[in-house]
């Protein structure tokens, strides 16, 4: 069955050192909160690949799974987008004036 792109949306996100794990939450000052999971591909929080506060770009989508607790949820095969600080800054500028 194939993706529904019209739920997905680029996210950007970073790995954090959240009670001992690291996990990956989405950047501050887009339209999701910094505190939503993220489940994604387990090598983005893999620090022997990228070092704690590695940011990335997600193609992802919010779901719930059956009334749980919204989560974002992308696709583990895709591919690995790093950001660099600069790049980061760029798409959340471009995120704010998209913004109606």
């Amino acid at each position: 069955m194939a993706r529904d792109t019209y739920a997905y949306r680029h996210v950007a996100v970073e790995s954090r050192a959240i009670h001992g794990r690291v996990e990956i939450r989405p950047v501050p000052g887009q339209a999701f909160s910094p505190e939503l999971a993220v489940q994604c591909s387990r090598r983005l929080s893999d620090l022997q690949r990228y070092p704690l506060g590695s940011r990335f770009l997600l193609f992802a989508k919010l779901t719930d799974r059956l009334g749980g607790t919204p989560f974002l949820y992308a696709y583990h095969g895709d591919a690995d987008v790093p950001m660099t600080p600069a790049e980061v800054t760029k798409f959340l500028g471009e995120f704010r004036r998209g913004r109606i």
